[in-house]
């Protein structure tokens, strides 16, 4: 059974930075690419980060220079190191993987969404 573990998020002061991490546990055939995701109140879900198996990354471009993804292959764990954290990274953040499993087909599996809150 996949499961996807997040922790690290929580409140924090604008300027401030929290890590994110996102454990996947499962047994994996093949994982294509980690990502992060995050959905404000009344807002559609965007993509923040995204990391593949190769080492292309993706960032969102009101993140870029504060937000950093990075992969632990090993633990089949991603990390969302942010910096600088301003009142609109307010949200919550999902973990997302795209992968396979025996059996099954490549399809993306999603954490259950850590919340993030930037305020005084």
């Amino acid at each position: 059974q996949v499961q996807l573990v997040e922790s690290g998020g929580g409140l924090v002061q604008p300027g401030g930075s929290l890590r994110l991490s996102c454990t996947a546990s499962g047994n994996f055939f093949n994982i294509y690419a980690m990502a992060w995701y995050r959905q404000a109140p009344g807002k559609e879900r965007e993509m923040v980060a995204a990391l593949t198996s190769g080492g292309s990354t993706g960032i969102r471009d009101s993140v870029k220079g504060r937000f950093t993804i990075s992969r632990d292959n090993a633990r089949n764990t991603s990390y969302l190191t942010m910096n600088n954290l301003k009142p609109e990274d307010t949200a919550v953040y999902y973990c997302n993987v795209d992968g396979q499993v025996p059996g099954s087909s490549r399809r993306d599996y999603w954490g259950q969404g850590t919340q993030v809150t930037v305020s005084l």
